[in-house]
């Protein structure tokens, strides 16, 4: 029964309409029974930008539709890799077609550990959506388990290695995960084409084209170098454009000030929580099963923030309520001292106007590194990017890329000073306000957007 299933494949293909890919293909019946999964349609559940869809309205898509989107350009590399670049042909460079199906299962499967908006929601209650990931893989008490333990034994623990960078082979891991694998591939194209943006778009087809296996992992033909070029590019911009958006950040600012007050108000009185936020209960104590943990999606938790519009708690209530009606905090940039005396005076002005600044400012960094190269100093490093040359020898993509080599290494950092929009809001100069003397010098602090020092003032 499990060598018929590994090999089961569907008597008609089934295919799922994508405004990406077209169409996106399935002929195992193991994927298909992976898609159908409660694991895998939980996604559908769960946005894939999270708060980016209060800046860019299109953005609803799921982490569901994306996980199909990594699916799929891991099936078409795997049948470029079999037509040109078989095992059969080429020995230990070429592509082994037996690791078809693990390569489509971590695929499908590489995201399926998210929980409702993913990173506030693992900074608060300390989980770990790659871990979860590993353990719907391989705990027995789920479809997604029983589906993969058909096709073998081993077959759970191989896919979950492939999801922890431990698989043997690494043409597979580099597929699911490196500077330029499936999954990035496919999130910069679907998320530019929710959001509306055009960074994110870069040439597919073309980069599909000259991927190569080789022993120790992918490569891309030199003559195109500059599609991978372009796909740097278009990762710089959608992470300075998009995902680092400062009024997404602000939105994010929220959320998490809103789940903190929340389980500070569950420590202090927790049968209230068991009343009105019940799915909550085990992670405000810490200690959560699989189950309930793969209870929670965006709708639980948003229905829970429509309660707490109603508690009496008068931070709770108003910050489920901005969190609802999109009232974002707004941002200014600032470099140096976190704790400067400029920022804590600014938390202080924040503070005599009636705001808790604990909860109405936050500092937010971004950083990113579009892309990096093997540093043999580093504990860790990234898979670099391997340019194959016409002789077959590797060279990493940014000595031959005058453009890449002016992006490698160097992180980008956004750094943010979110306080409550109403410190600066321009329609309070048409009446008069008791604060109006703090307002005024809170604003005498911003000029275009950034921090700055204001002479005389604040000095220790």
């Amino acid at each position: 029964m499990p060598t018929l299933y590994k090999h089961q494949i569907l008597p008609i293909e089934k295919v799922f309409r994508d405004p990406v890919h077209n169409y996106i293909h399935v002929q195992h019946q193991v994927i298909l029974d992976l898609i159908n999964s409660a694991e895998v349609q939980r996604l559908r559940r769960i946005k894939q930008l999270g708060t980016s869809s209060f800046t860019f309205h299109g953005a609803e898509h799921s982490r569901f539709a994306h996980s199909l989107g990594v699916y799929e350009i891991t099936r078409r590399i795997c049948d470029i890799f079999q037509r040109n670049y078989s095992a059969e042909r080429l020995g230990e460079e070429g592509w082994d077609d037996n690791e078809r199906l693990v390569a489509l299962c971590a695929a499908l499967l590489h995201d399926v550990g998210h929980g409702p908006y993913s990173h506030t929601f693992e900074h608060i209650f300390q989980t770990d959506h790659e871990a979860i990931t590993v353990e719907i893989i391989t705990s027995p008490e789920t479809e997604v388990f029983q589906i993969l333990n058909r096709v073998a034994a081993d077959f759970p623990d191989k896919v979950a290695s492939v999801i922890t960078k431990k698989y043997p082979n690494p043409q597979v891991v580099q597929m699911i995960s490196s500077q330029i694998d499936a999954d990035r591939m496919d999130y910069l194209l679907r998320d530019a084409y929710f959001t509306g943006t055009e960074y994110g778009t870069f040439d597919l087809t073309r980069i599909l084209r000259v991927i190569r296996p080789y022993k120790d992992g992918l490569a891309f033909a030199m003559n195109g170098m500059h599609a991978v070029e372009d796909y740097i590019v278009s990762r710089y911009q959608m992470y300075v454009q998009v995902y680092f958006h400062p009024v997404s950040r602000g939105m994010e600012v929220i959320l998490d000030h809103l789940l903190h007050r929340a389980k500070e108000l569950y420590e202090q009185q927790p049968e209230d929580y068991q009343l009105h936020s019940q799915l909550l209960v085990p992670f405000f104590k810490g200690n959560f099963s699989l189950q309930e943990y793969l209870k929670l999606d965006d709708g639980v938790l948003n229905t829970y923030f429509t309660q707490w519009t109603s508690l009496p708690d008068p931070i709770l209530n108003d910050l489920a309520n901005r969190f609802l009606i999109r009232k974002p905090l707004k941002s200014a940039t600032f470099s140096g001292n976190r704790d400067s005396v400029t920022i804590r005076h600014l938390q202080a002005l924040i503070e005599k106007v009636g705001y808790n600044p604990k909860y109405y400012t936050a500092i937010n960094s971004s950083y990113d590194l579009p892309y990096d190269f093997y540093r043999p100093e580093k504990n860790s490093h990234r898979t670099q990017i391997e340019i194959m040359q016409k002789d077959g020898t590797l060279i990493e993509l940014s000595k031959v890329s005058h453009l890449v080599a002016a992006l490698a290494g160097q992180t980008q950092i956004d750094e943010r000073f979110y306080f409550p929009k109403e410190m600066v809001d321009p329609k309070r100069q048409n009446h008069y306000d008791l604060f109006d003397d703090t307002y005024r010098e809170f604003a005498s602090y911003i000029h275009n957007g950034a921090l700055v020092e204001v002479e005389g003032k604040n000095k220790e």
